[in-house]
């Protein structure tokens, strides 16, 4: 997922590398925050493999900084991850909210946009819980921990709430790549 965001917010703009730490501290730092000795070798493996670049510029004091941007490589790795996300990128609540992010870079394929959308609808509409008893998904109503009926009642309104969100927007997609909405 970090390699994911570096990826995304380059793709917006070329940055110094303090600078995309702020972004991605922004985006993910609330979950998982991001050390420098995280950070600093998944970009030196974006740039051993070939889909950074970077290069050292003077810095507004003595000390040199340098400035990270995509090559054609790069860019074509995050529309193509962004296309095709792994299982993960759809499943996990996080890298969900990481793909989001950057999704609009597929501005120009709203089809492709859309069929994202149907995967994470596909697997927000199967019937799934936190909890299970003899193999049946548990609801808040199941069960008498007060505790576990908030985080099922907190899912309950946020799963609502984002299949609201993904059938509207699976058809305003729709509608702009002039495809009929299908299983909405």
């Amino acid at each position: 997922m970090l390699e994911f965001a570096i990826l995304g917010f380059l793709f917006e703009a070329r940055q110094y590398g303090y600078d995309l730490r702020k972004h991605l501290a922004a985006l993910t730092g609330h979950v998982r925050p991001i050390a420098d000795g995280t950070l600093y070798p998944a970009i030196k493996r974006l740039v051993d493999g070939g889909l950074v670049l970077k290069k050292q510029e003077a810095g507004s004091g003595a000390a040199p900084r340098f400035m990270l941007e995509l090559t054609p490589a790069g860019r074509e790795k995050v529309r193509l991850l962004l296309r095709e996300p792994t299982e993960v990128f759809i499943t996990d609540e996080n890298h969900w909210f990481c793909l989001l992010a950057f999704l609009r870079h597929l501005d120009d394929d709203p089809a492709a946009q859309a069929a994202v959308l149907r995967r994470r609808l596909a697997f927000l509409t199967t019937p799934a819980s936190f909890f299970y008893r003899d193999g049946r998904p548990l609801s808040a109503e199941d069960v008498d921990d007060p505790f576990r009926q908030g985080l099922l009642r907190i899912a309950r309104v946020t799963s609502r709430t984002e299949l609201e969100w993904l059938n509207v927007t699976i058809g305003d997609l729709d509608a702009r790549s002039g495809h009929a909405a299908v299983g909405n």
